[in-house]
């Protein structure tokens, strides 16, 4: 593992991890207005697709010292690619991101065909997108956050023992709900942003149906979900199909009683500026100081 100093956000180390996977990964540590002059262990919030995020997510932590919100104390490890891999980040994604024999759905197949015909993909890219869709494993790259970038970062900041939380966008949304269905330590709150359910035979369904119906007693893990008003109402058909799905995951979620620890926000953006947006919404719904006054 190597280190440095990232100069570009302030209050953010850079890491690149090389997973037991073999996969190389870039990761950004930000840490809040205060940590310095503070003892106290912190929850980490990781961000997924870490080379789009970052910029977008980590400047964020500020609001914990905003007087008018109750966003309480965490430091952010965003994570995405390395050295020349990072240029191809939007391809690897799908690999880490997306459940292991997820369909790719029809809709996302005449997307891809209208962006190779239009130019706005090149050939060669829409390959490679479909190739990573072709063999994707995000149960590996959960391992890997949970069971070896975490240990890795208890070991440098100081790290709470529990309310850690994850968050991701599109398909890193997918991530979330996958990562939230698995029931996965050490992960108390999940963000998932316009979630990539691009298939109405999406793996995220046998996983619903596997669960056992009624919240469990002792469940206090909570899943906080956007969706954008442009997807779901605007032109673009793949974001309408996403959005479709969305609402049928919730709805059966719903049906076998699971929807007690699920929050729900609708904004006012398009897919491409609900990123922010999404992720201010899991903070101020789900990581808050449980003491703060009402405002």
């Amino acid at each position: 593992m190597s280190a440095m100093l990232n100069g570009c956000l302030a209050d953010t180390e850079y890491l690149e991890v090389t997973a037991r996977s073999g996969h190389r990964y870039g990761v950004w540590v930000t840490t809040p207005p205060g940590y310095a002059e503070s003892t106290d262990p912190l929850p980490l919030i990781y961000v997924v697709d870490g080379n789009w995020a970052v910029g977008f997510t980590a400047p964020l932590i500020v609001t914990q010292a905003d007087p008018y919100l109750t966003v309480a104390p965490y430091i952010q490890v965003s994570v995405g690619y390395a050295g020349e891999e990072a240029a191809q980040w939007a391809q690897l994604r799908n690999r880490d991101l997306v459940p292991p024999g997820e369909p790719v759905g029809d809709e996302m197949r005449r997307t891809l065909a209208a962006a190779r015909e239009s130019g706005a993909m090149s050939p060669e890219h829409v390959d490679a997108y479909l190739a990573q869709l072709a063999d994707t494993h995000a149960d590996v790259f959960l391992t890997f956050l949970t069971e070896e970038l975490h240990p890795l970062l208890q070991s440098k900041v100081r790290v709470s023992e529990t309310g850690h939380g994850l968050f991701g966008y599109s398909y890193g949304g997918l991530f979330a709900l996958y990562a939230w269905l698995q029931e996965t330590s050490p992960f108390a709150t999940f963000g998932a942003g316009s979630p990539g359910v691009a298939a109405t035979d999406s793996q995220v369904f046998p996983l619903i149906a596997a669960l056992p119906e009624g919240e469990p007693a002792s469940s206090a893990r909570r899943l906080h979900v956007t969706l954008n008003e442009a997807e779901l109402f605007g032109d673009i058909p793949i974001y309408r199909e996403i959005g479709r799905n969305l609402l049928t995951v919730l709805e059966e979620l719903h049906t076998r009683g699971r929807s007690e620890r699920i929050t729900r926000a609708m904004l006012h953006e398009t897919h491409l500026t609900g990123l922010q947006a999404s992720f201010l919404s899991y903070l101020k719904t789900c990581h808050t100081r449980a003491d703060s006054a009402p405002r």
